[in-house]
């Protein structure tokens, strides 16, 4: 559950730095998150499907550092990276 936690806040986290980099495809702090959060589960799901994030630290019965590190990247690349999709998809509508 804790895994899962730092993965969506870290997709949060996410997407709203992209967002901030990215203006022309920002969905607004509130859309921003919504994406990320997404983002950060999926990225993370993904992530323990291949063998890092969440599923190194079921594996070692706890959670270490290197662990958490794989959670909060996943989470934040994932967040960033639904958060721009989303962005082009907006954009492309409003034309």
């Amino acid at each position: 559950m804790e895994q899962l936690l730092i993965q969506l806040v870290s997709g949060a986290v996410g997407g709203n730095v992209v967002g901030g980099v990215a203006k022309n495809l920002s969905l607004g702090t509130l859309g921003n998150s919504i994406a990320g959060i997404v983002g950060g589960g999926l990225g993370g799901q993904i992530l323990g499907m291949l063998g890092a994030g969440a599923g190194m630290a079921d594996a070692a019965g706890g959670m270490d550092l290197g662990s958490i590190i794989g959670q909060v990247a996943g989470g934040g690349v994932g967040g960033g990276v639904v958060m721009v999709i989303v962005g082009i998809i907006k954009k492309a509508m409003a034309k």
